[in-house]
């Protein structure tokens, strides 16, 4: 009877379809909390530090640490990923890349023999290539194909919350519209209809343009919220006030959909622009030299998104080219022909009409009277994203030779020196100081050059065959970065840059200089002898100023201001007294002057009086 009882009791589940918990946790939050505490517990349990004293202390560390990585290695057995994955992360952790890599590649090698004999998996390979994209995401942020082929990556596998991490991590970086909207097809082919919503709000944060909003509303008109689109339209005119050029592409959109939603009234926006096309018109057709009119009358028409009613307009518009041969009347007319390039490529990505609008547009400008150095390097950028590198070459050479300027000298050396075409560099340098020998930047920037390359000599070389010219444009510019370079190589040749300097110019901030030089402790240098050395250069300027040139009040006390500075630096050793011994009195005194209405007037002025 007991048992009878016991079994007729029904399992009470107490109000499951009225009143569900108010807050309902996914198996996706659920691993990412254990994640979150497994990660805080490991960073709570740290090993002993290991004090190391020296250099060989710590290459022993080293290679203990890696033996015990390899003896782990061989009794979890070669096939265990875990092993290999410490080990290469360890690796990477003290920032070894080359180790870290040389370690999974050994990983992958043992892994892929297992692999063929059916005793291996792919994890260690997924780790690898994750690893891998991770980084190169963290390095290059603003490449966006690494974040796409990370993200198509975690897809594949499907690894979704990884993914969404993916993108998440990258939206951070504020990417452009396209960006956004393939994190949106993500979350789509999932059927994630709020999460891509609260995508596109993230968008239109970041990007407030009318693409973004036109797009967030045919977002919601395709899941059939009708109203929501409208909302998105209403929102969009609020947040692009003031804002001409997105109004009018939004208006027009706006307008569609109102068609599409049987909204006549609504549609009529429709004749608001073509009133504007007719004034467009109008206005071109009294002064053809107009170019602001030019550029309204394109945006409108690239609006409405009507190709070849593009291409008429702008191929109308700069076919009034300016009559007269100046820059100044040029200097509007050229962005046609730029907006007209990037339209070709952005918007419709026909290259070859792209490459014909640059071609056409450098044929036109007369380069032996002026030139313009942002369409040469405009062209160029266009064959490098075109990864037509000969061209670029071409285009740059054509520049210097027709219209040298020192952008386009720059802009060729940065393509070769990113390419490691050390040789190609050397002679564009040699051809630009041959064009502007007075240019210090360019000297500078050639003797920079060599000294990363570790080239001592050619940096050496380079500025005394700059010091040697007969003009400069900032002498003292390339003197400092003279001294600075001989400061860090040998400090000896430093002294004798400072020594020749001062025969040539006794300006006080020379005498500073060498003196705050003089005062910088070097490895191995004597404490006494530093203090002397840096003594004898601050005294020689006072005596200089306090000899032959007496009426240099303002800089002579300026460097007793230096010099009392370097003395209270030397901390005990310092002998501020004597220094402060040398500072004049500062007095009022007057003095006559004439007005310009010739009036005779006294005004006062500050002097120093000197202890001598």
């Amino acid at each position: 009877m007991a048992k009878a009882e016991l079994r007729a009791r029904p399992v009470r589940v107490k109000n499951k379809k009225k009143t569900p918990a108010p807050i309902q946790i996914t198996a996706e939050q659920i691993l990412r909390e254990g994640l979150q505490e497994q990660a805080a517990a490991d960073s709570r349990v740290r090993p002993p530090a290991c004090p190391i004293t020296d250099a060989i202390e710590l290459y022993q560390y080293l290679d203990n640490k890696r033996k015990s990585f390899e003896t782990l290695i061989r009794r979890a057995g070669p096939t265990n990923p875990a092993a290999w994955t410490s080990y290469a992360r360890w690796e990477e952790s003290r920032c070894d890349f080359a180790r870290a890599r040389s370690v999974f590649e050994r990983a992958l090698s043992v892994f892929e023999r297992a692999l063929s004999a059916h005793r291996s998996d792919h994890t260690l390979f997924l780790s690898y290539a994750r690893n891998v994209w991770d980084r190169a995401v963290s390095v290059f942020p603003r490449v966006y194909q690494l974040w796409y082929k990370y993200a198509h990556m975690e897809e594949m596998i499907g690894n979704f919350p990884g993914a969404r991490r993916v993108f998440d991590r990258w939206m951070r970086w504020e990417p452009d519209q396209e960006a956004w909207l393939s994190y949106v097809r993500f979350e789509l082919r999932y059927k994630e209809i709020e999460r891509a919503r609260s995508i596109f709000e993230g968008l239109v944060r970041c990007r407030n343009r009318a693409c973004a909003w036109i797009a967030y509303a045919k977002f919601e008109m395709r899941n059939g919220e009708i109203l929501k689109a409208r909302e998105c339209y209403e929102r969009a005119v609020e947040k692009l006030v003031g804002q001409e050029e997105e109004a009018v592409e939004l208006l027009v959109a706006f307008a569609g959909f109102e068609e599409i939603c049987k909204e006549t009234e609504r549609a009529r926006e429709d004749v608001i622009m073509a009133k504007r096309k007719f004034e467009y018109e109008d206005e071109v057709r009294k002064n053809p030299f107009k170019y602001d009119v030019w550029f309204d009358y394109v945006r409108l028409e690239e609006s409405l998104g009507r190709q070849e009613k593009v291409r008429e307009v702008y191929e109308r518009a700069i076919a009034n080219v300016p009559p007269a041969a100046e820059k100044r009347f040029w200097e509007r007319y050229i962005y046609l022909w730029i907006w007209y390039a990037l339209y070709e490529e952005v918007e419709v990505n026909d290259v070859d009409r792209a490459r014909a609008v640059y071609k056409e547009c450098l044929a036109l400008i007369p380069h032996d009277k002026f030139s313009f150095s942002k369409i040469w390097l405009m062209a160029v950028d266009f064959e490098i994203r075109r990864l037509n590198l000969k061209g670029a070459r071409v285009i740059l050479g054509n520049a210097i030779g027709r219209a040298p300027k020192g952008t386009i000298f720059e802009k060729y050396i940065e393509l070769e020196w990113q390419l490691g075409n050390i040789d190609r560099v050397r002679r564009i340098y040699q051809k630009y100081l041959e064009w502007s020998p007075e240019n210090a930047f360019a000297w500078m920037k050639y003797a920079g050059m060599e000294i990363d390359l570790e080239e001592i000599d050619r940096a050496r070389a380079i500025f005394e065959v700059a010091l040697s010219q007969p003009a400069l444009d900032k002498p003292e510019d390339l003197w400092k970065a003279y001294i600075d370079f001989e400061s860090v190589t040998d400090r000896e040749r430093a002294r004798e840059l400072f020594e020749r300097l001062l025969e040539l110019t006794k300006n006080v901030k020379v005498w500073i200089s060498y003196g705050e030089f003089e005062a910088c402790a070097d490895e191995g240098d004597n404490v006494h002898e530093r203090i002397d050395r840096a003594r004898k250069v601050y005294r020689r300027g006072i005596d200089y100023f306090k000899i032959h040139a007496p009426e240099l009040k303002e800089e002579r006390v300026m460097l007793l201001d230096h010099w009392l500075t370097t003395e209270a630096s030397f901390g005990e050793l310092g002998d501020t007294d004597s220094v402060h011994a040398m500072k004049p009195k500062k007095i009022k005194r007057r003095r006559h002057v004439e007005t310009e209405n010739g009036v005779a007037v006294y005004e006062e002025y500050k002097d120093y009086l000197f202890p001598e």
